[in-house]
């Protein structure tokens, strides 16, 4: 609660808000209970530690509590929606809603749900997560991690193995990203980008660079994430940002997210 009003007002100060902050402030109510905060609820976003054990537990709560028809939806990052809901009474009604930090800004939220969620609850989600501005992407098959969490980590896989490999600085390897493929993904996806890269779309882009690519995935491997590395990498990373400067910096990235949501808002897809 805290930390609301200095985000609204950074929100406000964009356009990014059509009423005032204090407008906005008076709708968040923080409750006491579990059952204060799940009365007349409409869908639930669940946001507790990164653990089975944890999910299942306040999943069991949330099914006794709530009505029937509310959708129960979880942010884990990483586990299936089966392995939380698996033999609760109401699992048709639920599903995990992953979203993206930090959620205010970054629209993405990834619905997957478990084979047993219904159809009907997923399009509800669906609904009220773009009614509330966020961008949403179904998960048609569940998988670990989702669809951002696996592509981010095979990213972040190869940039770990090209600074360990000694490639490449940290800093020049953020660039890479940064002055380089981030630009086009900040507007266009990995196939639309393939498809404007040659002549004659994505078929001809295929043709000219897959062989190159596959050797590539053939010579990346699992990075091990190890400590000594690790360290390194730390120490780059303090050496351009010390630790107390964290909190700044994250102000600052989370306004340049303002910055570029409302430059998208002025431009079309066409």
């Amino acid at each position: 609660m805290a930390q609301l009003p200095q985000d609204l007002s950074d929100l406000h100060a964009h356009g990014l808000l059509d009423e005032t902050p204090a407008q906005v402030l008076a709708r968040v109510i923080p409750c006491a209970s579990l059952e204060e905060a799940l009365a007349d609820a409409t869908l639930v976003q669940e946001n507790l530690r990164e653990t089975l054990e944890a999910k299942r537990t306040i999943f069991r709560a949330m099914d006794r509590s709530t009505a029937p028809q509310t959708v129960l939806a979880s942010s884990t990052s990483w586990i299936k929606a089966s392995d939380i809901t698996q033999g609760l009474a109401g699992r048709a009604r639920m599903l995990v809603a992953h979203p993206v930090n930090p959620p205010h800004l970054v629209p993405l939220v990834e619905l997957a749900p478990a084979p047993w969620t219904d159809a009907a609850v997923v399009q509800r989600a669906r609904r009220i997560y773009t009614r509330a501005g966020q961008t949403p992407v179904l998960v048609r098959k569940e998988i670990r991690g989702f669809l951002l969490n696996r592509i981010q980590g095979m990213v972040l896989n190869e940039a770990l193995n090209l600074y360990e490999q000694g490639h490449a600085s940290a800093a020049d390897l953020d660039l890479v990203l940064k002055d380089g493929l981030g630009l086009r993904w900040a507007f266009m996806g990995p196939f639309e980008t393939i498809d404007l890269n040659a002549p004659e779309g994505l078929l001809d882009y295929a043709r000219r660079y897959a062989p190159s690519l596959r050797e590539l995935a053939q010579q990346s491997r699992p990075n091990d994430w190890d400590d000594a590395m690790l360290q390194r990498l730390n120490a780059e990373r303090r050496e351009a940002l010390p630790a107390d400067g964290t909190p700044a910096r994250a102000r600052w990235r989370d306004r340049r997210l303002m910055a570029l949501l409302a430059h998208r808002r002025t431009q079309s897809n066409t």
